[in-house]
C-alpha cells in the first residue's frame, strides 16, 4: 500500500484525484499508476485501469492470473469490472468509497457477479489513504 500511496501523491501533485494503484505478481511490483482523468481527458483513466493496462503489457497477456492489486480507494463499478475481466486474484484497498465503491460500500460486485473467476478482496483501513482524499477535496472546495 506504501507504493500505491506514492502513486496517489503523484496524482495529487498534478491536481488529479489522489488515487494510486500497484499490481504485484510473485512478490514483485509489475505495474504502478495513478489517476489521470484530467490530464488524459478520459473518464476511463482511473488508476486501476491504467495499472491493469501496464501489467497486461508487461506480461504480454490480458490475463493477470495470480496478480494482486493494491489501491488506495475502494474500486468503482468500472474498475471492479476491469479487475474481474483481467482475472486479478486479490484486491487490497485502503479507504472506502461510500458514494461509488462497489466492493463493500454501495454493492459487492466481486461477490455478486456470476462468473467463474472470483476476485478475493480485503479492506486494509489506512488513515493516510483517507486523509489524502479528504484533504484534496477540502482544497478544491476552498478554491471554488
Amino acid at each position: 500500500m506504501v507504493e500505491a500511496l506514492k502513486e496517489a501523491k503523484k496524482a495529487e501533485r498534478i491536481y488529479e484525484v489522489p488515487i494510486g494503484a500497484v499490481i504485484v505478481k510473485d512478490g514483485e511490483v509489475i505495474a504502478k499508476a495513478h489517476n489521470m482523468r484530467e490530464k488524459k481527458q478520459s473518464s476511463l483513466a482511473h488508476a486501476e485501469v491504467l495499472c491493469i493496462e501496464k501489467a497486461c503489457k508487461k506480461l504480454n497477456s490480458w490475463r493477470l492470473d495470480n496478480c494482486e492489486l493494491y489501491v488506495t480507494l475502494e474500486p468503482c463499478l468500472m474498475c471492479s469490472g476491469a479487475i474481474t475481466q483481467a482475472r486479478i486474484k486479490k484486491v487490497y484497498f485502503g479507504a472506502l468509497d461510500e458514494k461509488n465503491g462497489t466492493v463493500m460500500s454501495i454493492s459487492n460486485v466481486f461477490d455478486d457477479i456470476n462468473t467463474t473467476h472470483k476476485v478475493e478482496y480485503e479492506f486494509l483501513p489506512n488513515d493516510e489513504c483517507s486523509k489524502i482524499l479528504s484533504s484534496f477535496f477540502k482544497k478544491i472546495r476552498k478554491n471554488k
